[in-house]
């Protein structure tokens, strides 16, 4: 009697209530007495025959996105609490106490990258299921989906192409980062940018160059990387001389003096094989060029270059080796 007369008085009142707000005892007309909203008291029905499902589907999609995240977070402590694996080069010729420090670096490397990947991969499994419930709650109340997709994929196409290089960006770093192509504390050359990693993101990299230059560089821009930290670097001299420069004493000279450099304590923790002289490199108009090489840990091929070239420099000086004139340092340049 209570509903009838509420749904009476709606009519009476409200002549542009709905329809169903005049059957006595519906959910239509109680809720529009409750509410007075045309929308509700239309839906009252759906809702009330569709809230089991509707439930249903908000569990169900609670529950999967828990156990997605579960599973993710469970590769990604497998993946950072994995044993350290050192490169085969270090392995071979890289001493016991090398590879001891080079295990725990490399293991923090890569729960950085994992923890990185992890947090990306929970973003949009969360948004994924979330979408997916919503069309399939919308669903449940009748709604013609259709246009919404429409409109969402007209939308996504000018979001695509105003937000392309934001895309691009976005995608470069994730490969980047699933490959890894480098990490904090390489030194790298961006191409636009050469220097010491300082941050990866997905987004940008974030790269300090010899002069204290902080670059922000986007992944989408990035052409080409060289990892000069990666695996082993070489640590490169050239020596330059004059025409007539005795070259077998050279090549003596500094082979000797190199084997000396590298049986000192600091340069010897740094070097992966002994320096090794090739010989002549270039012969020029202006003098001959004389190469060492001398294979070193990552990032260390600098420290090793700056120790043979002052050792170089004096031992060809007492030697009395003459220079072509107006000759550059030896070595080449270092970040």
């Amino acid at each position: 009697m209570t509903a009838s007369v509420l749904g009476f008085a709606a009519i009476q009142l409200f002549p542009w209530a709905p329809a169903c707000a005049a059957d006595a005892g519906s959910w239509c007309a109680r809720v529009y007495g409750w509410t007075n909203s045309d929308f509700l008291a239309r839906s009252a029905d759906v809702i009330v025959d569709r809230a089991l499902d509707i439930v249903l589907i908000v569990v169900l999609a609670v529950v999967a996105r828990a156990l997605l995240r579960r599973a993710i977070d469970r590769v990604v402590r497998g993946v950072a609490n994995g044993p350290s694996r050192v490169p085969s080069v270090l392995r071979r010729n890289a001493p016991a106490s090398l590879r001891e420090i080079a295990a725990p670096l490399l293991s923090e490397r890569r729960v950085q990258r994992a923890n990185t990947i992890g947090s990306v991969l929970r973003s949009v499994t969360s948004m994924v299921v979330l979408v997916i419930a919503s069309i399939m709650v919308m669903a449940e109340f009748g709604l013609n989906l259709a246009p919404v997709l429409a409109s969402a994929g007209i939308v996504g196409v000018a979001l695509g192409f105003g937000a392309q290089n934001l895309v691009r960006d976005f995608l470069s770093g994730m490969f980047m980062l699933l490959e890894d192509q480098y990490g904090v504390g390489d030194v790298v050359d961006l191409g636009v940018a050469t220097g010491t990693v300082e941050a990866v993101g997905l987004r940008i990299t974030t790269v300090r160059d010899v002069h204290g230059t902080v670059w922000h560089v986007r992944n989408g821009e990035i052409a080409r990387v060289g990892n000069k930290s990666q695996g082993y670097a070489v640590a490169v001299v050239d020596v330059p001389l004059a025409h007539t420069a005795d070259i077998t004493q050279a090549v003596e000279l500094a082979g000797r003096v190199a084997a000396e450099v590298a049986a000192t304590e600091d340069v010897a923790a740094r070097l992966l094989a002994p320096p090794e002289v090739l010989g002549v490199e270039t012969v020029t108009v202006e003098g001959v060029t004389l190469r060492l090489t001398a294979k070193t840990q990552p990032g260390q091929q600098w420290p090793v270059q700056r120790a043979l070239n002052a050792a170089l420099t004096a031992a060809f000086d007492e030697a009395g080796l003459p220079r072509p004139h107006g000759a550059p340092p030896n070595g080449r340049s270092q970040p």
